[in-house]
């Protein structure tokens, strides 16, 4: 039979097998390519995030970007550009072609180089199309480009930009979301580590108040020294770590002509000081210590009360009047071979003294101007003459201005009253102490954190 009488069916049959058999394999070819690039972007994306997690270092963590950026479009190239000083900089740049990334770089550099300096209060909204104008300048305009802000709690803070050489790539919606994510997650980098360095900076300070605090609580008295038929209690309560209330013990330079009891205890003058620097905190301690140096200084002239603060007024003016701060300060001096006590005040809470034989109580107080006012500020002296049994309380106002949740003050009247019930019932002037302050925590609430030291210091004759 002739080759052109052959049956052709078969032939037809196989034609129209081939041409249903295409369309089928190009759709599953196109599948798998769609689900390896969505397994790709995926991949890309958790190792981003594991960076995020996992670098300490913010530099490291920008090296990645670019990269990222580039890999998850398909595109040519990436750059980040961060805004710092006023200046926008190329921060990290990628790009496919290592021959070509050097030219890149340059222009780019070029470019952001030619954003107008701005100030780090001022609106960057016109930026990004500035800096899209001169990209285009310097890459060309076959370059095609992508960017998106860097968003730090909603202030611009870099840009994040795609490039391609390829004149058939498109801006795909889904690449567009792309490179928002990536730089979100650069955000999110940034963020991170300037709350690292905060935070390591609230460290450094904490340790530094810490510091701070273990100075001040050596400055301030360990212990109540044995004065002879004298019995003495004190407690300061800072109202942050470092506080600005001040009380000391300073044996007078009589002290050294003074023979010793048989017991070691000094036999001679003890100065009995409390004062209270403006303020709180880390200020106010500062001015305390150096207060509490040029006071003892002055003790050892022998001067009176009162000469020994108008003294240590002159020569603190001039410090405290730079730093807009002042002082009160009550200072006394007990002498406890006649039990007489010698005082003079600056402005401080006048001590409250309980008199044993008739159980009621008065003040002492003298006139005179806060430390640091007026160079020439005058002080007076006085004194008093103590009987077994007398108590005298030291105390600052931070334990008669403390403040209940209400808004009432303990103020100096229930202060008054507390100080004379407690004379009357407790026994010794710790006891004296511990139910002053069990008072006013009482009338303050246990919960409620107190807003300014508290001082109390008791002297009682045996």
């Amino acid at each position: 039979m002739p080759v052109s009488q052959l049956p052709s069916q078969p032939t037809d049959n196989n034609s129209s097998a081939a041409t249903d058999v295409t369309p089928v394999v190009a759709l599953k070819e196109l599948v798998a390519r769609l689900h390896r690039e969505q397994n790709k972007i995926q991949d890309l994306l958790s190792s981003l995030g594991f960076a995020l997690r996992s670098f300490n270092n913010l530099n490291q963590f920008l090296e990645l970007i670019p990269l990222m950026a580039t890999r998850v479009t398909d595109a040519d190239g990436s750059a980040l550009f961060l805004y710092k000083n006023g200046q926008v900089r190329l921060e990290q740049l990628h790009w496919q072609d290592s021959g070509q990334r050097k030219n890149i770089r340059k222009a780019l550099e070029i470019a952001s180089s030619q954003i107008p300096l701005v100030s780090n209060t001022a609106p960057l909204a016109n930026t990004t199309g500035i800096l899209d104008d001169q990209m285009h300048r310097y890459l060309g305009r076959d370059v095609q480009i992508f960017g998106t802000a860097i968003l730090v709690k909603h202030t611009e803070r870099g840009w994040l930009y795609v490039l391609s050489r390829d004149p058939e790539y498109s801006w795909t919606e889904t690449r567009q979301k792309l490179v928002r994510l990536v730089a979100d997650q650069t955000a999110v980098a940034i963020e991170n580590d300037e709350l690292a360095v905060e935070l390591r900076k609230k460290e450094r300070l904490d340790q530094e108040l810490e510091i701070g605090a273990e100075i001040q609580r050596r400055l301030l008295p360990r212990q109540c020294p044995i004065i002879p038929g004298v019995v003495l209690a004190a407690r300061c309560k800072p109202a942050n770590r470092v506080g600005g209330d001040y009380y000391d013990f300073i044996a007078t330079n009589h002290n050294k002509i003074q023979p010793k009891a048989k017991d070691g205890t000094e036999t001679g003058r003890w100065g009995l000081v409390i004062g209270d620097v403006m303020g709180k905190g880390v200020p106010a301690g500062l001015i305390m210590t150096m207060m509490r140096g040029m006071l003892r200084g002055e003790v050892l002239h022998g001067n009176s009360p009162a000469g020994i603060l108008q003294n240590l007024n002159r020569v603190m003016y001039a410090d405290l009047e730079n730093s807009h701060r002042f002082i009160t300060l009550f200072y006394s001096e007990y002498n406890p071979h006649n039990r007489i006590l010698s005082y003079s005040n600056a402005a401080h809470n006048p001590p409250l003294w309980w008199h044993a034989a008739t159980k009621t109580v008065s003040r002492l107080d003298t006139l005179g101007m806060l430390i640091g006012l007026d160079a020439n500020s005058q002080y007076e002296d006085a004194q008093v003459q103590l009987e077994p049994g007398d108590t005298i309380i030291y105390y600052t106002d931070g334990l008669t201005d403390a403040a209940a949740a209400s808004g009432d003050r303990f103020d100096e009247d229930n202060f008054v009253t507390g100080f004379n019930t407690a004379c009357k019932y407790c026994n010794g002037p710790q006891e004296i102490v511990d139910y002053l302050f069990d008072q006013v925590e009482q009338f303050i609430g246990a919960d409620k954190q107190n807003t300014d030291d508290m001082t109390l210091v008791v002297l009682q004759i045996l």
